[in-house]
This record gives C-alpha cells, structure tokens and sequence, in this order.
C-alpha cells in the first residue's frame, strides 16, 4: 500500500504542500536559533553590571535586612540565595558534573571584570534539572557567600507566533491547490478529449470544450489547445480511415454475389455428382465468407440505430424459440423477473445474442446451451444498475490465451479453413461482430471457460440505454 496519491493533482499538491512545510520548519528553526543565540548574547552582556549593581546593594546593607532584598534583586532568569559559609569561595560540583553550557564561562567572566576575580568562584552546573540551571558563587565585603543561580534562556515562541504560522501555512496551501488545480484542469481536458475519440463515433469531440466545468479551447493554454487540435485532427483521419475501410469491405463482399450466384448456377449442370457436390460445398462456404463481411460491416454503423424500449425477458425467449424450433437445445433461465423495459438498440442486441447463440449451438455439440438473464444492483440503491445475458455452452471451450484474441475479426482457435472440421471452421467473424456490436450497445462481453466445462460468453449492458442514446 502506498502513501503516494494517484491524481496528478494530489501529486503535485503533495510535492508543494510538503516542500513548503519543510520549508517553514527549517525557517522556524532559524528563527528559534538566531533568537537563542540573541538572547545569550544581551544576557552575556548586561549580566555582569546587573549582578555588580545587585551585590553592591547588598554590601551596603545589613546583615539581617539581606534575605528581603533578594526577591526584589531576582530578574527573570537568574535569582541569588545567601548561604551560612563564610571565608572560601569554593563550591562543589555534584558527582563532578563539568560545566557544558556555552553561557557559563562568559557569565563567570563578565561578573569577574565587573566585581574583581577575587570576588568571583568557579562556575558549576546542576545535574538533572530541566531546564539547565547554572550556579556562581559570589563573595560579599563581610565574607558572606551569595549564590548566583541562573538559568539560560530558551528561545520560545509565542502561541501568536505560532497561529500566525499556520495561518500563513494554510494561505499558501490555498494558493498551491489554486494554481495545481488550474495547471491540472487543460490536462483534464486534453485526457477528456482523448477518451472521445471512436473510431467509428457518430460525434467529433466538442471543440467548445468537453461538459461539466472544463475550459473552452479559447480559453486553455496554447500548448493544450494545440494538443487538443490534433487529438481532434487524428479523430478525424481515424474515422475517415475506418469509413473507407469499412467501405472497401462492403463493396468486395457485395460484388462477389453476383459472380458466386453465377458460380453457383454453371456448377449445378456439371455431371460429375461428387465433383458437383464439392463445388457447391466450396460456394456456400464462399457465400457464408460473404455474408458474414456484409454483415461485420454494418455491426460498425450500428450506433446509427435509434434506441427504443424492448422487453428484454420477452426479446430472449423469442430468440430462443427460434434455436429450439430449428432442433437445438436451449433454455432460457431468468432471474430478473421483474426487470423494467431496457432502453437499447433492439436490431443490434438482437444480432449479438443471435451470434452467441450460433456460437454456442455450433460449439456445444449438441449439448444443452443455457441461457441466463440476471441484473446487479448497486450499494444501498434497489434499481437495477446493470443488465446480465450469460450463454453458457457444454463446448471444449477456448483456451486461455486466446480468451481476448477470438473477439478479433478472422481469428479462429483452429487454424483450420475447412468449415466441416469438427464443426471448427468459419470465418472468425461472429464473435467480432458480437463484440462490435456490444460496444455499440454501450455493453461489455467477456469471455470465460467454465470450472465444469464449456464456455460462458457473458454480456453485461447498462440500464441507462448505450452511449449517446437520446
């Protein structure tokens, strides 16, 4: 599992948003340090004339009147305290701790140049106080000891300081997600752009921009717009390239009628019966070739078909009708008895389940084929979100690896041209045409071998009629 968004946007957000975190933190650091640094600085320097100042006052004053001065002698980061010795200005350190802290040298010096080294002992630090606590010992003119102990300034940062911090933080991830957002939005659009492009769509992507709030081609910076152009351009010679295609198709599949039915009624009066029979095999097998080109054409325009509503239960029972009067075992099993009017192109729909049929019928060898209607609902909602038609055969099945491939035109699992072999020959156009046709009804058909044997050609169709439907 991965951190890492998968938008652009929340990439590029991420990169921005962290790097300038990453920046305020390193400036609030050197903040905080040259504010320390600052404020050892004017404490080293004003620290020795204020406790000269301070032991000045208490030389002068009495013995038993000391201990009341020393609140109003105390500053915010040092404070003294009398002790009972006289004589030796000489302190011990706890367990020998050694004096770290870059302040307490320069405070013992500066109290030195201001009261006289004499005046002055050495410098300890206490053990296991937080914050660090620093003790000097003084001498007063009657012998008396006074302990200096002081404690070094922290930097610290103001609960102001630190909301205007974030108040700063938050107006500038503003601005980044404004500015990611308008650098992602013309990518948003060329990615819209792209999707639209069909081979054989009946509309040009929309040059005035896509729906919903992605910005017009006058709008979009020069280099998207450009791109757009030529996605659009490319769309064009695609489609005009397909249309000849298809058209080339066409007329080669029309034209050879007429020399096949010619064909067909000069090889009726040859003699030979068994040489007579072969060439009629040879004709139909032409014929089928023929008419199976026709009809791969049309599947390509099928998008032209208006949609209308058709009672999709009634619509399957009938096609399989059709299978068992013509001698084939197929049944027809619903679970969605309850199914409101689909909204699709009939003909088109009609054609694919017809194609699946014959697939199945041709591929079953004489086993029973089923065919199962079922509808999927969405989380939460009780209307049907997708439609199901299964036909599930007892065949030898296809082998995975050609799974994907037999949806293509003229691709056949059996490489084998002789339409008799095993009943495995043929054109390789029926599923291509189930397949184009499916797109056109705004489906998905899938193939899929099942555990116990055979086929199952499954083909799922949206409740909401085919894409650009009225």
């Amino acid at each position: 599992m991965t951190l890492m968004p998968r938008t652009l946007m929340g990439r590029v957000l991420l990169v921005v948003c962290g790097g300038l975190a990453l920046a305020h933190a390193l400036t609030l650091l050197i903040l905080l340090r040259e504010r320390g640094e600052q404020g050892l600085a004017m404490m080293q320097a004003y620290v020795g004339r204020d406790v000269a100042a301070s032991v000045a006052v208490l030389d002068h004053l009495p013995a038993p009147e000391r201990a009341a001065w020393l609140p109003r002698l105390a500053r915010a980061n040092y404070r003294y305290r009398l002790l009972d010795n006289t004589g030796s200005l000489a302190i011990a350190r706890p367990s020998g701790t050694p004096v770290r802290h870059p302040l307490a040298e320069p405070v013992r010096q500066a109290v030195a140049a201001e009261l006289g080294p004499q005046r002055v002992g050495p410098i300890s630090e206490t053990e296991g106080t937080s914050p660090v606590q620093l003790s000097l010992p003084l001498k007063l003119q009657d012998g008396h000891t006074l302990l200096l102990q002081l404690t070094p300034p922290r930097p610290m940062v103001s609960t102001t300081t630190v909301g205007l911090l974030l108040a700063q933080m938050l107006a500038l991830i503003a601005a980044a997600w404004g500015v990611v957002r308008v650098a992602v939005r013309p990518l948003q659009h060329l990615a819209h752009t792209a999707e639209g492009i069909q081979p054989d769509g009946p509309e040009r992507v929309n040059t005035a921009g896509p729906p919903r709030t992605l910005p017009a081609l006058p709008t979009l910076p020069i280099e998207v717009a450009q791109a757009t152009r030529a996605l659009q351009a490319l769309q064009t010679r695609v489609q005009a390239h397909v249309q000849e295609r298809t058209q080339l198709l066409a007329a080669i599949s029309h034209d050879l009628q007429t020399p096949l039915t010619r064909m067909r009624l000069r090889t009726e009066q040859v003699a030979d019966a068994e040489l007579r029979t072969r060439l009629l095999a040879d004709l139909d097998g032409m014929s089928a070739l023929v008419a199976e080109g026709l009809a791969y054409a049309r599947s390509t325009h099928a998008h032209q078909e208006a949609p209308c509503a058709v009672d999709l239960p009634a619509l399957l029972d009938a096609l399989v009708c059709d299978a068992q009067d013509a001698g084939h075992d197929v049944r027809l099993h619903t679970d969605a008895p309850d199914l409101p009017p689909l909204h699709t192109r009939v003909q088109a729909l009609r054609r694919v389940v017809g194609n699946l049929l014959d697939n199945a019928v041709k591929f079953g060898e004489g086993r029973p084929v089923t065919v199962t209607l079922s509808m999927s609902h969405s989380m939460g909602q009780g209307t049907a979100q997708r439609v199901h038609i299964a036909v599930d055969d007892a065949g030898p099945g296809i082998p995975e690896a050609d799974l994907l491939t037999v949806l293509q035109p003229f691709h056949r699992v059996d490489a084998s041209r002789n339409r008799d072999h095993r009943n495995s020959g043929g054109t390789g156009l029926g599923l291509a045409i189930a397949q184009q046709l499916s797109l056109a009804l705004g489906g998905e058909l899938t193939l899929a071998n099942r555990p116990e044997g055979g086929l199952r050609a499954r083909l799922s169709l949206p409740t909401g009629g085919p894409v650009g439907a009225p």
